[in-house]
């Protein structure tokens, strides 16, 4: 049995985001990194960023009202940094990360702005009644097209897509891609279903840029890695490159 979360959505938890009390506002932009290796390029990248420990990574605040947090995994870690960015004062969020193409349209080293993500995760339904047709939660738009013109007038390619949510990334079976790609999904990761729902909850803006890293798109069922591509590694410092530009941008 499942506690019925949508009918307690007005009601206030317990225990607060950490960040909530006493501690000091980080200013409106943040960007929400996914991955270890991605944090230290950005971390090689920025000048003498001051850092800190934040859960079981970092913090930093390269410059006045602007911070870059990760990395996490998974739906509810990630949800547990952006709750607590959102109480110490973020308002606009860019989440960084990378996912599976589901389809064959995508190859390695694409970069995606999610239009939609499939919720297939346990942690959306506390922040939002979700369809039971097909679950969704959505990024603002505004800052999707913001970050859509940015990317535009820096001339970086990219691709606006549904991508699908999952909790389990050794669950993805043939027959769950193909249901999922029929339904509308062009790329699979962990978290972003969930971090939308929440930035709609607390009221709060936020975007995504995915890099493709693999694919699960093969009619036949193999795994297609693509982590040590090049085309992958110039793609990975091309979204964050844009991604530092983006939240300097905001500000």
């Amino acid at each position: 049995m499942n506690y019925p979360t949508w009918s307690d959505l007005n009601n206030e938890s317990i225990v607060p985001p950490l960040g909530a009390r006493r501690a000091p506002d980080i200013g409106p932009v943040a960007v929400l990194v996914s991955t270890e290796p991605d944090i230290r390029y950005l971390r090689a990248t920025l000048p003498k960023p001051k850092i800190q420990a934040f859960f079981m990574g970092t913090l930093m605040t390269p410059e006045k009202g602007f911070s870059i947090a990760g990395p996490y995994i998974g739906a509810p870690y990630g949800v547990m940094l952006l709750e607590s960015l959102i109480a110490r004062g973020a308002r606009d969020i860019i989440v960084l990360g990378w996912c599976g193409a589901v389809t064959p349209g995508l190859s390695c080293g694409d970069l995606i702005i999610p239009d939609h993500a499939i919720a297939d995760e346990g942690t959306s339904c506390n922040y939002k009644v979700l369809d039971p047709d097909l679950p969704c939660s959505r990024p603002d738009k505004n800052l999707s097209d913001r970050l859509s013109e940015h990317l535009t007038a820096k001339g970086v390619k990219f691709h606006r897509r549904p991508i699908w949510t999952t909790d389990a990334i050794y669950r993805e079976t043939p027959q769950k891609v193909a249901w999922f790609r029929e339904k509308g999904a062009h790329a699979v990761e962990m978290e972003c279903s969930a971090l939308f729902a929440v930035a709609e909850y607390r009221k709060v803006n936020i975007t995504a840029l995915l890099v493709v890293s693999d694919s699960l798109a093969s009619g036949s069922g193999d795994w297609d890695p693509g982590f040590r591509k090049k085309t992958f590694k110039a793609a990975r410092k091309s979204a964050c490159k844009s991604v530092l530009s983006f939240a300097g941008k905001l500000l």
